[in-house]
């Protein structure tokens, strides 16, 4: 009969003597004891590091406060005791919620009188906020002040925003200054306060000067913007991200252009192309370019809407849905490297497919075959401006499966790591172009330093034609 095999037993791991006495060593009392008398000094050290941040921060505020209160009050005592004669209120307030919760009046000077348009252009009339920094109220950089009504202190996002004075400057100001605003002021506030320095308070501080340059716009923003006769779509990111996933799903293939001052360059000079972005679905912002135009024919753009902060916004978003993304063009490595970026960094993404930009005619028919039996609804193309978008408007009808399908530049190069991006500060100040053409001068002078200059004399010269028909056709 038989014997019917038994099957080797996995072999135990052993432990040497010397482990098993540290073992039973940290758990004994006096191992237990030790563990946590040491779990509270680390507690009570990190408790003293932040009172003594906070007692930095507070610190450097009253300086500041004080030493700003010093330099301006010659100017400042004669512009209030003028103000002082009008006869009205010297002083508005407003209720805000302040540090912990506990609301406070936040006083302002009453631009509602003489001088009152001069003291917000120059934004003299928040001045009183260093008397609040003064009295403990608030601080020179932190959150917002914000109406009770603004914040729901049951909710424990609110409870940590309000557990840090309110500031004159806030991260979320600044963003709104750079038009990259994107999510919620509270997911802006957090961030602040999870990564908050005195170095990045400083940093926040000396970015704010600049932004002032910017002023209170009195422009306006239509949902379409027209710079130099290309139609614009004034979209938010979150506009813009909707967008895509409505057109993901939809019946009808679509098509989305990106702009910036070089694309509008092109289009002055290329019909064919100048002619694609007028029939496309939708052309969106890139850049502070196109912003400076808006302002200059005073119709304001919400949101610099690019396609290197839409993608992780878009990957972050797909995480939650059955849509795939197919990503054309670059070097072998790049494509490939920003797949895995994808997966390492949003796992839930499906990438249906990708391919490098590297083929010609002849191979033109096997690549639209890929694309469409990888089932992709969202077409990333990356050949550079006008390529890829000419390049889509040609082929997008002849793929079944792709929806949605946008021209996105040098999208692949930022996120496989071959090309580094700006940093944050440099994209709060509106700088990001100057990294670019510092990283590579040889390529790139000649759009920032000439065509910068070209498109915005193009816009100028348009406004004041406009502005002088106008005129005479109001008189005629």
């Amino acid at each position: 009969m038989p014997v019917e095999a038994t099957p080797a037993k996995a072999k135990t791991p052993t432990m040497s003597q010397h482990e098993f006495d540290g073992m039973c060593e940290q758990f004994s009392p006096a191992g237990l004891l030790q563990r946590k008398i040491r779990r509270n000094a680390l507690t009570g050290w990190w408790q003293i590091t932040l009172s003594v941040s906070a007692c930095g921060k507070r610190l450097s505020d009253v300086m500041v406060a004080s030493l700003l209160l010093i330099v301006l009050s010659p100017f400042l005592i004669p512009l209030v005791l003028a103000l002082a004669l009008d006869g009205r209120p010297l002083l508005t307030s407003t209720l805000v919620v302040g540090r912990w919760g506990v609301p406070f009046r936040l006083f302002e000077l009453n631009t509602k009188r003489k001088f009152g348009g001069l003291l917000r252009r120059l934004r003299l009339h928040r001045f009183p906020v260093l008397i609040h920094v003064l009295r403990g109220e608030m601080s020179l950089v932190g959150p917002r002040p914000v109406d009770p009504k603004e914040m729901d202190l049951r909710q424990q996002a609110a409870r940590q925003r309000s557990g840090v004075r309110p500031g004159l400057v806030s991260l979320w100001w600044l963003r709104q200054k750079a038009n990259i605003n994107f999510g919620t002021e509270l997911d802006i506030d957090l961030e602040y306060i999870n990564h908050q320095t005195t170095k990045g308070d400083f940093g926040i501080a000396l970015r704010a000067i600049p932004s002032l340059l910017y002023g209170v716009s009195a422009a306006t923003a239509p949902d379409r913007v027209d710079i130099l006769g290309i139609r614009v779509d004034n979209f938010t990111m979150d506009e813009a991200l909707q967008f895509i996933l409505d057109s993901a799903v939809g019946s009808a293939a679509r098509q989305l252009c990106f702009v910036n001052t070089d694309c509008i360059n092109k289009s002055v000079r290329e019909e064919k192309y100048r002619n694609l972005l007028h029939k496309s679905d939708a052309v969106l912002a890139d850049g502070i370019g196109i912003r400076i135009a808006g302002k200059i024919t005073r119709r304001e753009i919400r949101q610099n809407v690019n396609g290197t902060d839409l993608f992780p916004l878009l990957c972050q978003r797909l995480q939650r849905s059955e849509l795939g993304l197919f990503l054309l063009g670059a070097r072998p490595e790049v494509v490939g490297a920003i797949a895995e970026w994808v997966n390492k960094t949003h796992p839930g993404v499906r990438i249906k497919g990708y391919r490098d930009g590297y083929f010609d005619a002849t191979q033109e028919a096997a690549v639209l075959q890929e694309i469409d039996d990888s089932g992709a609804e969202i077409l990333l193309v990356a050949f550079g401006s006008p390529r890829q978008d000419l390049w889509i408007a040609e082929h997008l009808p002849q793929l079944a499966q792709v929806r949605i399908a946008m021209g996105v530049g040098g999208l692949f190069d930022f996120y496989s790591g071959r090309i580094p991006r700006a940093p944050q500060w440099m994209r709060e100040l509106s700088l990001e172009w100057v990294y670019r053409l510092y990283q590579e001068p040889g390529r790139m002078w000649r759009r920032y330093l000439l065509g910068n200059v070209v498109f915005l004399s193009r816009v100028v010269i348009g406004a004041v034609f406009r502005k002088s028909s106008n005129t005479k056709n109001v008189h005629a």
